[in-house]
């Protein structure tokens, strides 16, 4: 198959495209073959020399989320079926990251896409997904008809996290980036949305609270 990977850490340049075998999927695993990878800042991190932790082994293909068509299964996988479209993500894999053809993830690293999202836009959303998860469910524990100030409303992991509160029945209060931000904020769900840049964010939280 072939795959973006780097057989030494560096700037753009050692990001180069390789023929690599097809990973096979080991217990429990799902064979992905690939339509989006996603990209993130921590790639061009990782790409430097920083490690997400465990040994990094050259060379390794970048890349820690994206979607596709499950390809094959790992045995005692039973959740998901050939052909079915998935997202996922997986941080340091030893077989391989998402910048390729095919990625071999352990399963509950999977999801089945959402019937009204393309591969293409779920490609982007594992990790920015599960980190605003992350902030709403382990961090603050967001309960019912609580207040909520969600900062960078309008990008990636604020979009997100304005839906996961107010499926929460959470009052959703947003600051966004430019009016632009600010109408995304509110139709995403935000009862009410600043421009941060320009409007005294302070302010108008304690008139929403």
């Amino acid at each position: 198959m072939r795959a973006a990977a780097i057989d030494e850490f560096g700037g753009p340049e050692v990001l180069k495209l390789h023929t690599l075998q097809v990973p096979l999927p080991a217990a429990g695993e799902v064979l992905i073959r690939i339509d989006t990878a996603g990209v993130g800042s921590w790639d061009a991190d990782i790409r430097g020399g920083w490690s997400p932790g465990g040994t990094i082994k050259f060379p390794y293909v970048l890349g820690y989320e994206g979607s596709g068509i499950v390809a094959s299964l790992g045995s005692r996988e039973h959740r998901f079926k050939i052909g079915d479209h998935v997202y996922a993500y997986s941080w340091n894999n030893p077989k391989g990251g998402f910048y390729a053809e095919y990625v071999a993830v352990p399963s509950e690293k999977v999801a089945l896409i959402p019937k009204k999202l393309d591969l293409v836009h779920a490609g982007a959303m594992p990790i920015s997904g599960l980190t605003a998860l992350q902030g709403i469910d382990d961090a603050l524990q967001l309960k019912r008809d609580e207040h909520i100030l969600i900062h960078g409303a309008s990008g990636g992991v604020g979009t997100i996290a304005i839906q996961f509160a107010r499926l929460r029945h959470a009052r959703v209060f947003a600051s966004a980036s430019g009016q632009d931000g600010v109408k995304l904020a509110l139709r995403l769900g935000a009862h009410a949305a600043v421009d941060g840049k320009e409007e005294d964010i302070a302010e108008a939280a304690r008139r929403f609270a």
